[in-house]
């Protein structure tokens, strides 16, 4: 007699065995790969990828209480600030009214407050964006709901200019210039590479030149205060963790290497120049995997002077601990 062949119940049983033991492999690896994912969508911003919205709504006023907004700065020549400038991506400013975000611009009290990232049409900019003591401009692009910049100030300008005079690169709004007596103040959320780098070529190679050549007009002029949401972090003490983001968004080689080239036309990064070793100094933190909690972050927003208006610095800081946003709010203290 040859041997017994298996019943089709032993077979069946087998079956699932072998289904249930690839059917784990499977989940193992799908868990693996979206933690993965989960990882480097959390070291690298983009503003393609759609922001997640905060567990909790968060009063701004709230997180104010625990800064100091006195200043004891002093200028190379030994001066007291008397110019205040501040910045913050707010992220869309619907959002940033409803947390409070006056609440800020009450407490820091700037001379002037440039913003970005507005993700409004001007003419929908709500009623309650208005503040006292304070005038507004704003700026959209072409597309509702995406980019747009906006000022507000005590002191009215010599004058205000939109854009930087090339319509393929001003059709986003990004780009607020506002003249006064001793210098210009420029205000711009410049363009994401995006994710998988889609839009890497047209920020270093086009923007990023037309933008220089645009500093550098101003700056033969009278000196220049650039300020915003510039989406490269320059150095690797720039960025909690340089090693796995060196293809992504922000610091990219080619990113950094441009910022670099800004910098040899004639200007400085205010914060580097005055804190040149301090590390952990971030602007920006995304949402994903409790990034802000831990300090995981970017320094992704600057206050770039010409070289010669360096002796008016009497203080570059960083708000860290006023929430509201991704980024957080960066002063500069003037003495002029």
């Amino acid at each position: 007699m040859g041997p017994k062949k298996a019943s089709k119940t032993s077979k069946v049983v087998k079956k699932n065995k072998n289904e249930e033991k690839v059917d784990k492999t499977e989940k193992a690896e799908a868990t693996k790969s979206e933690k993965s994912t989960q990882k480097r969508k959390a070291e690298s911003p983009s503003e393609e990828e759609p922001k997640p919205k905060l567990k909790a709504r968060v009063s701004i006023s709230d997180t104010i209480k625990d800064t100091d907004f006195s200043s004891s700065s002093k200028s190379p020549g030994g001066k007291a600030p008397n110019f205040k400038i501040a910045s913050w991506n707010i992220n869309g400013i619907r959002a940033w009214l409803d947390k409070d975000g006056l609440s800020y611009l009450k407490a820091e009290k700037p001379d002037v407050l440039c913003v970005q990232e507005l993700k409004c049409d001007k003419s929908k900019i709500p009623a309650e964006a208005e503040m006292e003591g304070y005038t507004g401009h704003w700026l959209s692009g072409d597309t509702e709901g995406y980019s747009g910049v906006g000022m507000y100030y005590k002191t009215k300008p010599i004058k205000i200019t939109e854009g930087i005079g090339i319509p393929k690169h001003d059709d986003e709004g990004r780009c607020i210039t506002a003249e006064f007596d001793k210098f210009y103040l420029v205000n711009t959320y410049i363009p994401n590479s995006g994710r998988k780098l889609v839009r890497l070529k047209y920020r270093t190679e086009q923007w990023d030149i037309a933008f220089r050549d645009y500093l550098k007009s101003l700056d033969a002029k009278k000196p220049v205060i650039w300020c915003g949401d510039l989406n490269v972090a320059h150095q690797e003490i720039d960025i909690k963790n340089p090693k796995t983001n060196k293809r992504n968004a922000g610091f990219t080689q080619e990113e950094r290497d441009s910022f670099s080239e800004t910098l040899d036309a004639g200007f400085i990064d205010s914060f580097r120049e005055l804190h040149p070793d301090e590390k952990d100094a971030y602007t920006f933190w995304t949402y994903m995997m409790n990034c802000r909690a831990k300090n995981v972050g970017w320094r992704l927003d600057y206050f770039v002077v010409s070289k010669r208006f360096k002796e008016h610095i009497c203080e570059s800081l960083i708000r860290s601990k006023v929430m509201g946003s991704d980024h957080c709010p960066i002063v500069l203290e003037l003495s002029l």
